[in-house]
């Protein structure tokens, strides 16, 4: 996280002071009786974003200027612009093995080798969870493939799918991690643990800044054994951190992202959560997909005079 400090003065003799996590504040000293001189130290708020075109190719030569962002509404200057693509990922992979997907075990742990041996470089650190009834690390961050390949032999069945868990536990461990934080999801979506609530599950997932990529693992298309709405929270999830859903393997979509950076202006004080929106102006709405997280939480603090 970068800094930039501002020194900010009201003429009032008492203010309540709103800023969000992106904003803390110390009083310095009292100029006057009817003048406060506050030092505000703004964090950087950081999107990772990806844009496909209409076909779903990705759209990788965008510049600083084709971006537009907005915090609630209200417009924001671009003060970092990259291109990522060499930047290292974290990424935890986690893996339903409970009761409603035990018949395709084989299948998800196949597809888990070829994902893991095409996405994991020297640079890159990945960890391993299953969850059924509960959630179990099969091995921790590492960029030792053998090492994950040791652990996806060691996919065990059970019954219920402690799938917010997951998300929840994951979400924890990638925090800890500096740069891209992805959390891969291979499921059907369906909880049925109900230990964490979705909410819990997705707040979590923003607050640690990660982005869910689910693989959707679903009976035939047109099964009536379909989970429709663990599919669609699985979809959401991914909607509202910057990720992706897929009925497949995950493409590089991972390898080509924007890091768009910027530090809050003209705040909205009282939110909890501040909404972000990141457009390209000059393309029309079907042109382009512009995927990043829905917007980030902040902690509440007062400062009175």
């Amino acid at each position: 996280m970068k800094n930039k400090t501002r020194i900010v003065r009201w003429n009032t003799a008492a203010m309540l002071v709103v800023l969000t996590c992106t904003a803390t504040v110390w009083m310095i000293a009292p100029l006057a009786a009817q003048e406060t001189t506050l030092r505000v130290d703004v964090k950087l708020v950081n999107v990772f974003v990806s844009v496909t075109d209409r076909n779903g190719a990705i759209v990788g030569g965008l510049k600083r200027e084709d971006f537009s962002v907005k915090e609630d509404g209200r417009p924001q200057t671009i003060a970092v612009f990259e291109r990522q693509s060499e930047m290292p990922l974290n990424l935890t992979l986690a893996i339903d093995t409970s009761g409603s997907v035990k018949k395709d075990m084989a299948e998800e742990a196949s597809a888990a080798h070829r994902f893991v041996h095409a996405i994991l470089r020297l640079q890159d650190q990945m960890s391993l969870l299953e969850f059924a009834t509960e959630v179990r690390e099969l091995s921790p961050f590492t960029n030792k493939i053998a090492q994950i390949d040791r652990g996806l032999n060691q996919l065990h069945a059970d019954y219920a799918t402690a799938l917010y868990d997951a998300i929840l536990l994951g979400s924890q461990g990638l925090g800890r991690k500096d740069g891209r934080r992805v959390l891969v999801l291979v499921s059907d979506g369906g909880d049925t643990a109900k230990s964490t609530t979705y909410q819990e599950a997705l707040e979590s997932a923003l607050r640690h800044e990660v982005m869910i990529y689910s693989i959707i693992d679903v009976p035939i298309e047109a099964s009536a054994g379909r989970d429709l709405g663990g599919e669609h929270a699985l979809i959401t999830l991914s909607e509202q951190t910057g990720g992706k859903h897929f009925y497949a393997q995950v493409s590089d979509d991972l390898r080509t992202q924007y890091l768009i950076g910027y530090y809050p202006h003209n705040q909205e004080p009282g939110r909890s959560f501040h909404r972000i929106d990141i457009t390209v102006p000059r393309a029309s709405t079907d042109d382009f997909n512009v995927r990043h997280k829905t917007g980030y939480y902040g902690d509440l603090q007062s400062v009175k005079n």
